[in-house]
């Protein structure tokens, strides 16, 4: 009988060498990364997630969602993989805090900034009212409607539930400002059945110093003290009261600022005449307006590019002693300057 002798050998291998083993292959996380994990234990508020670390990670019921979230069921399934956010580094007992949440928050205000980018117009709930206006929720984002450009005659409360067009006024992730305009959104969808010349039926809304708020089909258009009437005016709560029906001509469509600028002025057959004859004018409106276009055409006309015999006695940029960019330059600060002067009266 052979007898074999056993002999244990020491592979030299400890339990540090074990823990530093680990640790060298171990995977490094930081907050703000983005890693897949899968669940695998769901708790009363929250769920631990294997992300490949040493401890399980954790998130918290209030992290999973960008909206509110009751039970953590309505969000996560046991073995469900997907991607979360490492929102804090590992506590005492070197376990991660998760965030679903995060992920749709950044991935949201990368939606709306597309949105804005493309001017689209978005639909939604108004789900509370202040002082100040309308609060409503755009790819889960909440979102702020000046009362200034709520376009409606019902009052800020009983808008509640219901749901309005809007269009993109202010993105601003860094200041968490999302400002939209339902009034912006209604003018863009009116002024495509409207044109500069057009002589449209409305009524006074409102009257301020400098004008008369015009409401024409649900949209507010300004008709400016000075284009009232060819006559001096004091003030046009001497010419018009609140309700009362009016025609008038579209003389600007701005669908950018969402403004509508109308005139009176324009459809006198006699200077004045808004004030002396006012059904006359309005007799005559069509007629008017119908000048008033022809008049724009003509003048288009003339604007156009001079014919090649004239170009010849026109001097080239080199030959004029004059900078032609500071020409277009002066021109175009000249516009600004009037735009925002009627953008100004238009806001108070």
């Amino acid at each position: 009988m052979v007898t074999q002798n056993t002999t244990t050998k020491d592979i030299g291998f400890t339990h540090e060498d074990f823990a530093a083993l680990l640790d060298k292959y171990d995977y490094h996380f930081s907050p703000g990364d983005i890693v897949p994990g899968t669940v695998f234990s769901m708790e009363p508020r929250g769920a631990l997630i294997d992300i490949g670390a040493k401890t399980a990670a954790y998130i918290p019921i209030q992290e999973m969602s960008i909206n509110r979230v009751d039970d953590p069921d309505e969000v996560l399934q046991a073995n469900e993989t997907r991607e979360f956010f490492i929102l804090t580094d590992e506590n005492e007992d070197g376990q991660l805090t998760l965030s679903i949440r995060r992920i749709e928050y950044m991935r949201a205000w990368e939606r709306v900034r597309q949105l804005q980018a493309e001017d689209a117009t978005v639909r939604s709930n108004v789900f509370a009212t202040n002082r100040g206006g309308a609060l409503v929720r755009i790819e889960g984002l909440r979102g702020f409607i000046p009362g200034s450009h709520i376009s409606t005659r019902e009052a800020k409360e009983d808008l509640v539930g219901e749901e309005l067009p809007l269009k993109f006024l202010e993105v601003d992730e860094e200041r968490n400002r999302l400002v939209l305009s339902h009034r912006r959104a209604l003018v863009e969808r009116k002024m495509n059945g409207l044109e500069v010349g057009q002589v449209v039926i409305g009524s006074v809304r409102g009257i301020k110093p400098y004008g008369a708020f015009i409401d024409i089909g649900g949209v507010s258009g300004l008709l400016h003290i000075s284009e009232i009437s060819h006559d001096h005016i004091d003030t046009p709560h001497s010419v018009f009261g609140v309700n009362d029906e009016l025609k008038v001509m579209i003389i600007d469509l701005d669908a950018e600022r969402g403004r509508i600028s109308l005139s009176t002025k324009q459809l006198e057959p006699e200077a004045g005449d808004m004030l002396k004859n006012r059904d006359l004018v309005f007799e005559k409106a069509e007629e008017m307006a119908e000048k008033y276009r022809q008049k724009l055409l003509a003048e288009a006309e003339g604007k156009a590019a001079p014919t090649e015999e004239v170009l010849e006695d026109v001097p080239s940029a080199s030959e004029t002693d004059e900078p032609q960019e500071e020409v277009v330059a002066t021109a175009q600060e000249e516009e600004v300057a009037a735009t925002a002067t009627a953008a100004t009266a238009t806001e108070e």
